[in-house]
C-alpha cells in the first residue's frame, strides 16, 4: 500500500513539474518542428526489453565507430538525469528529442537506446523519422523473458532489480508498427549484430573511423 502511495505520489511530482515547464519550452502551434541533422547524419534506434542486449550493441557499435557518435540512453536521462518513473507523458520523453537533434544539428551520428515502449514514446519516434534529414534505422531486440534474465544475471548491475521486476516490465514484442523496423533475434551474437548495424546503417565509403581528433 505504502509502495502504490509513493508511485501515486511521484506521478503527481512529475505533472506538477510538467505542467510549470510545459509553458517555458512548447512551441506556437502554427510553427512546425524543424528538420534536423543532414543527409549525412544517421540515427540509430536500438529498443527492446531489460537484459535484451541494446546497451551493450549500442556501446559496442560507438567503440567499433569512434568519435562523432552520441549516444542517448533512456536511463540515464530517465533515471539518472530526472530520477522520473517511466510514464505516459514523462518529461524524458522530451529531453531525449531535444538531446538527440542537437547532437544531429551539430552533426554527431546518434544511437538512442532503451526500451522506449510503444505506447509512450512512439509519437516522439515517429517525429524525429519525419524530421531527420538523413538515415534513420530502428531494431527491437526480440528477446524471451527466459532469455533476459538469464543475460541480466551477468551484468554488473545484476543485483540492482530482480527477475521478478523484470517481468513485470516485460512487453512482448512491442514494436512501433513502423514500416523498417528490423528485428535482432536473441539468436545474433553481440558480434553478429554489430555487424549488421554498422552493414546497413552505415555505407561502406562510411563505415571508417569518425575521430575528429
Amino acid at each position: 500500500m505504502c509502495e502504490h502511495q509513493d508511485e501515486l505520489a511521484d506521478r503527481a511530482a512529475q505533472q506538477r513539474v510538467a505542467d510549470d515547464v510545459a509553458p517555458m519550452i512548447a512551441l506556437p502551434a502554427e510553427i512546425p518542428a524543424a528538420l534536423t541533422g543532414s543527409e549525412k547524419t544517421r540515427l540509430i534506434v536500438l529498443r527492446g526489453n531489460s537484459g535484451s542486449g541494446k546497451t551493450s550493441t549500442a556501446v559496442a557499435v560507438r567503440t567499433r565507430l569512434g568519435r562523432g557518435i552520441a549516444l542517448v540512453q533512456q536511463d540515464v536521462f530517465r533515471r539518472t538525469v530526472l530520477k522520473e518513473r517511466d510514464v505516459p507523458g514523462g518529461v524524458n520523453i522530451g529531453l531525449i528529442s531535444l538531446a538527440t537533434r542537437y547532437a544531429l544539428d551539430s552533426g554527431y551520428h546518434v544511437i538512442v537506446e532503451g526500451i522506449l515502449y510503444s505506447d509512450r514514446y512512439a509519437e516522439m519516434l515517429r517525429s524525429l523519422v519525419d524530421d531527420h534529414r538523413g538515415l534513420t534505422m530502428f531494431y527491437y531486440f526480440d528477446v524471451s523473458f527466459a532469455e533476459t534474465v538469464r543475460r541480466h544475471a551477468a551484468r554488473p548491475q545484476a543485483t540492482e532489480f530482480t527477475a521478478e521486476q523484470m517481468r513485470g516490465w516485460y512487453a512482448h514484442r512491442d514494436l512501433l508498427g513502423f514500416p523498417d523496423e528490423r528485428l535482432v533475434l536473441e539468436t545474433s551474437t553481440l558480434d553478429d549484430t554489430v555487424g549488421r548495424i554498422l552493414s546497413e546503417s552505415f555505407p561502406a565509403q562510411d563505415a571508417h573511423r569518425t575521430d575528429r581528433s
